[in-house]
């Protein structure tokens, strides 16, 4: 007896062992995100939620941001290794030496859009001349507005440009300080219809800017350093948006779990609006832009001065790090 629970004994503290050895086996991952937590990033919550990232060997910490081409210009300058942005802000850094690659695009077309108050009388994005239009500071749409305004025969000085803070986009069109924002689908048009607020709204896809948009991207130090990581980080990712796909609101529980300032009902929305945007842009797969799509990317942002002309488009991304494509969702 007294051998049998000292080998009882020997067999829980090896268990114990093997426990701990497993907690101390996952990597430390930081994600940087590209906005405040919300419908936006509820794959990746789920993927927190949901266990993936864990059974993967990671403990991910998901890190808010406030704007593409803030968290761009964090990877850029080595202050965060990996994160996720728009695909315009990231490949202009790129064009211009920094050191990083996008490995992962779920938003394969751009959330932003022109939004205005219905009684404005704005009908088009032509209309926009002549009007004071909000930007926000940091966001993807001030460096794409070029692209837009070739697109319906306008320039710059046609209207008057306001930069403002994020905060400060909505009660700005909803008090009349200017005509018409820089938003988006996915976040300032919900914020703006939650508010009661009748809207005409102009995505940027829909009207001369169909172009690759959020992605996961890293640095080359860090894609060189953990390229296994970074596979099982993609991997659990599109796993993760895949539930979130199925389970919406699972998903939001999810995002309020890890963020709980989130607002469910705001969420909720932002989670519905950019669901058309995994299999836009001809997709084949969830995560995964075709290079036809990069090319008329490269091809549209060259012709406004965006990204330099001639550019191999794949300077700016590699699949490498995605999972089998038998192993990906497949749009429908």
């Amino acid at each position: 007896m007294k051998h049998w629970i000292n080998r009882s004994l020997a067999a829980t503290a090896f268990a114990a062992g093997l426990g701990l050895s497993a907690a101390l086996a996952q990597t430390p991952v930081t994600f940087q995100l590209n906005w405040t937590a919300g419908g936006p990033n509820a794959g990746f919550a789920a993927a927190v939620g949901e266990g993936y990232y864990k059974a993967a060997g990671l403990d991910v910490t998901i890190v808010q941001g406030n704007g593409s081409g803030n968290t761009a210009q964090l990877v850029a300058s080595g202050r965060s290794q990996l994160a996720y942005a728009d695909a315009v802000a990231v490949s202009q850094l790129i064009s211009k030496g920094a050191p990083m690659k996008i490995v992962s695009t779920i938003y394969q077309s751009n959330p932003n859009a022109v939004n205005a108050l219905k009684k404005t009388g704005i009908k088009s994005v032509a209309d926009l001349k002549g009007k004071k239009i909000g930007v926000p500071a940091g966001g993807s749409q001030g460096p794409m507005l070029p692209l837009l305004l070739k697109a319906n025969g306008l320039k710059e000085s046609d209207m008057t440009l306001m930069n403002m803070p994020v905060a400060a986009m909505v009660p700005s069109l909803l008090q009349g300080q200017v005509d018409a924002i820089l938003g988006s689908t996915d976040a300032y048009q919900i914020q703006l219809e939650m508010q009661g607020a009748e809207l005409t709204n102009f995505p940027f896809a829909d009207h001369g800017v169909p172009t690759v948009a959020t992605s996961i991207f890293a640095s080359n130090d860090y894609i060189k350093q953990n390229p296994e990581v970074l596979k099982k980080f993609i991997a659990a990712s599109l796993k993760g948006w895949s539930f979130a796909l199925d389970n919406p609101a699972k998903a939001i529980e999810h995002v309020k779990t890890l963020f709980p300032d989130v607002n469910v009902k705001l969420a909720t929305a932002e989670l519905a609006a950019i669901t058309p945007l995994f299999c836009s842009g001809g997709a084949k797969f969830i995560g995964k832009a075709e290079d036809a799509h990069w090319t008329r990317t490269q091809a549209l942002l060259s012709e406004v001065k965006l990204l330099p002309e001639n550019q191999d488009p794949k300077s700016y991304y590699t699949n490498e790090y995605l999972p089998a494509e038998s192993e990906m969702r497949a749009c429908k």
